[in-house]
């Protein structure tokens, strides 16, 4: 897929809660101004009139997903409650180069305040959604979901985990306090090296759960497989499989636990990964590596 090219709309079912919760929305905007304002624009307040006016535009350089609509009308708004921002498209629409996303008019010291805030925020969500909207295309037609992980930028999960909705993916545990999930470490320091106590490890961790938590393991061999299944987990994660070893993973499971594959997902192995029959493909990548998309605000008028 070329940089210009337009992307497919993501697919409607997929197009769910996207709508963030203003209380956190707004702490990490404070956090950033604090950052890069926290004594004002001392270059807009010497160059430009405290009367100008300015309206601006913001316009893709490349195709993509739109995330951080309300974000960036939030980054606006902060700066200056009397700017006017109007959202010309909405999170989880998608558009081409070319395309104005959002146009701004009000005072051109608070635009020009907003700007960066606003920006980086933007393109980095816009970034995953597109990456994401990618990633869920090649395993369509298949029964596997995409989901992120908790590789995030500290601080920014919330928004990142959005993004990921907006390009058609779904949010894996949002934090370690939503559930259960049993990693290589974790199994190492529980069994001692002895894999024969796995199994009873497991079961006796899983009686002193809520009925509602939900428990995953992860694995690394074949041969883990059956002793953490017989101890009723919720789901089992098969990491760095081979397609072969996930195929056969899937048939030794045979519905008795949900299958998630991760490790070595990218572009290039995901539709062979889907096409083995896994429920759940998690990917870091949705996150922990995506280059801003290139986004732009563009004054178009200046007045006064």
């Amino acid at each position: 897929m070329t940089d210009n090219a337009l992307i497919e709309p993501v697919a409607a079912g997929r197009r769910v809660d996207l709508a963030l919760p203003s209380a956190p929305v707004r702490e990490i905007l404070e956090r950033a101004f604090a950052e890069d304002a926290p004594a004002g624009d001392i270059t807009s307040q010497l160059l430009i009139p405290a009367e100008a006016r300015a309206t601006a535009a913001l316009n893709a350089r490349v195709a993509g997903v739109f995330s951080g609509a309300t974000v960036f009308r939030d980054a606006m708004l902060l700066v200056d409650p009397e700017t006017e921002v109007e959202l010309l498209l909405a999170d989880g629409d998608t558009f081409e180069a070319g395309t104005h996303l959002a146009r701004v008019s009000g005072r051109a010291r608070s635009v020009l305040l907003a700007e960066r805030v606003a920006l980086n925020l933007v393109q980095r969500m816009s970034a995953i959604a597109t990456k994401t909207h990618e990633f869920v295309r090649l395993a369509a037609g298949t029964s596997a979901r995409i989901t992120d992980t908790r590789k995030t930028t500290p601080g920014l999960r919330i928004l990142e985990r959005f993004a990921v909705r907006c390009g058609g993916g779904a949010n894996h545990r949002y934090s370690l306090s939503d559930a259960v999930l049993a990693k290589d470490n974790h199994l190492a320091v529980m069994t001692g090296g002895d894999p024969a106590r796995l199994t009873g490890l497991l079961l006796a961790a899983k009686a002193q759960l809520g009925h509602t938590t939900h428990f995953e393991v992860e694995v690394d061999r074949m041969d883990q497989i059956e002793p953490v299944l017989a101890a009723g987990v919720d789901t089992i994660m098969l990491d760095n499989f081979t397609l072969d070893e996930l195929r056969a993973g899937v048939a030794l499971v045979a519905g008795r636990a949900r299958v998630e594959a991760s490790g070595n997902v990218n572009l290039g192995t995901v539709a062979g990964i889907a096409a083995t029959g896994v429920d759940v493909i998690s990917v870091g990548a949705l996150t922990h590596s995506v280059a801003a998309l290139d986004l732009g605000l563009d004054v178009e008028l200046t007045a006064g």
